[in-house]
């Protein structure tokens, strides 16, 4: 039996038990979240509840003593559970129950007969937008203003109940209902600027929105609407009696075909959500070229052209020291997909600058110092091998990686999930005697093992592990929000 039918089984089962008169409330004891089967238990039951909590959800006798006993972390039937103080005397027991080959239960796997006490495990672990527009047929759809959204659902007037599921509640099915009105259902949520996937749920069936243009696939053969609570506005003042307004840049890969302003009263404008970062930018006019005149940043590229640049979040200085004859440097990485042109930097006493906004995450970069790429002198972390040997840059980094041990090694290399398990991953950089390196993980879980001197290996600080295709392992990293 394969491990999401022993899931969909055991679920069937709780099912079937609680409504044959289990004292014990599935609504306060056993959910599925985040992915995980999460149990709430308080220490203090008697020996009858205890029994009870085993018979109902099938608990091995075993793993309930060694919760009781007061272990943090249960290897048990090949499986990890890792026990969680909520409030004394309460814990959480949790184990994941996400297949490897699925991102999400669907809900058809899980029923919604019983979706009062399941949640439906979104994927909260997408990729972060750089940037996006919204694209509703319904003008007063979707608002958002001083950090509320408000969605609203044409028709269903003969619904009972609609509910809103998406990454901002990790799919919760029960937990944002919508308010009927007069001509469909409407919302508030209070959300932070960036990209949001949802549906909705009317009287148990999930759809996604009708008036939301703006839809992605979830991996499992269906699709989730896109919503995009906007930070900043373009805008072009004037221009009437032109046909069409675009604007393009880095974010849109300087595509000439551009994303479309809406004509206003007095012009043009455009609200988009924009990822921390620098942008380049212009706009076309009739598919004329020109920078934005309300706008006083403008740079020329290495090229001689001027573009308009914006900045969203805190900028960093990049820094090149010595060079001083060279008469031009420019700053290329990752995080302006390795544009050749675009990133001047200035010249001062000592060498080059140029402070730059860019989204937190790990990076590669290099400078071109008159034509002729090079890594940076100053920094230790690099990744690649022979001419192909890139800087590494781990802005507003969250976790540091050690290895400790191996002060005789020549060269230690960290790969894993965060990088595709490139073998020429992130080298590490010796400090006293031990290797580090750190990095920008967003929340969930990562595998990785470190590479010292061409062997692979588990990181010995870390007891957390699992089984992988070539039957040696791979260590566990679970990162936090």
């Amino acid at each position: 039996m394969k491990k999401l039918d022993r899931i969909i089984l055991f679920v069937f089962v709780v099912c079937l038990s609680w409504s044959a008169g289990a004292q014990l409330n599935p609504d306060k004891v056993c959910r599925i979240d985040d992915g995980n089967l999460i149990f709430t238990i308080n220490l203090k039951w008697t020996e009858k509840e205890k029994k009870e909590l085993s018979n109902l959800f099938d608990l091995d006798s075993v793993l309930m003593s060694q919760v009781y006993a007061g272990k943090t972390t249960i290897y048990f039937e090949d499986e990890t559970w890792v026990v969680k103080k909520i409030k004394p005397p309460v814990v959480e027991l949790s184990k994941s129950i996400q297949p490897a080959n699925q991102s999400v239960l669907k809900h058809n796997d899980i029923f919604l007969v019983i979706d009062n006490w399941v949640n439906f495990s979104g994927n909260l672990t997408e990729s972060e937008a750089q940037w996006g527009a919204n694209d509703f047929s319904v003008e007063n759809a979707f608002v958002y203003t001083s950090g509320r959204a408000f969605l609203y659902l044409p028709g269903y007037k003969n619904a009972g109940k609609v509910y809103i599921a998406g990454t901002f509640n990790n799919w919760n099915t029960t937990e944002m209902p919508l308010k009927k009105v007069s001509t469909g259902w409407s919302v508030e949520l209070k959300l932070k600027p960036g990209k949001y996937s949802y549906k909705y749920i009317v009287d148990g069936r999930w759809i996604s929105d009708p008036v939301n243009r703006q839809k992605e696939r979830d991996g499992n053969g269906n699709t989730n609407s896109v919503l995009f609570c906007t930070n900043h506005t373009f805008q072009l003042n004037g221009y009437q009696k032109a046909k069409s307004v675009v604007v393009t840049g880095n974010f849109y890969r300087w595509n000439p075909k551009g994303v479309a302003l809406k004509k206003t009263s007095d012009g043009w404008k455009l609200p988009v959500f924009l990822r921390d970062g620098t942008y380049s930018y212009k706009f076309l006019v009739d598919k004329r070229w020109m920078t934005d005149p309300a706008n006083s940043k403008v740079r020329k590229d290495a090229d001689g052209y001027e573009n308009s640049f914006l900045e969203i979040g805190e900028p960093y200085l990049f820094k090149l020291e010595g060079f001083t004859t060279a008469k031009t440097v420019v700053l290329t990485g990752s995080f302006n997909n390795w544009n050749e042109t675009e990133l001047l930097m200035k010249k001062t006493a000592t060498g080059w600058e140029l402070p730059y906004v860019v989204a937190p995450g790990n990076y590669e970069y290099k400078f071109i110092v008159d034509g002729k790429w090079m890594s940076d002198p100053a920094n230790p972390f690099v990744t690649g091998t022979g001419n192909y040997v890139n800087s590494v840059i781990a802005l507003k980094a969250n976790y540091v990686f050690e290895l400790q041990g191996y002060a005789d090694a020549e060269n230690v290399i960290l790969t894993g999930s965060f990088n595709g398990w490139n073998n020429n991953g992130y080298r590490m950089s010796k400090q006293e005697g031990n290797w580090i390196l750190p990095l920008f993980l967003n929340p969930g879980k990562y595998t990785y093992k470190y590479i010292v001197d061409g062997n692979w290996i588990l990181d010995p600080a870390n007891k957390l592990y699992e089984e992988n295709e070539y039957g040696t392992d791979n260590s566990v990293l679970w990162i936090e929000e």
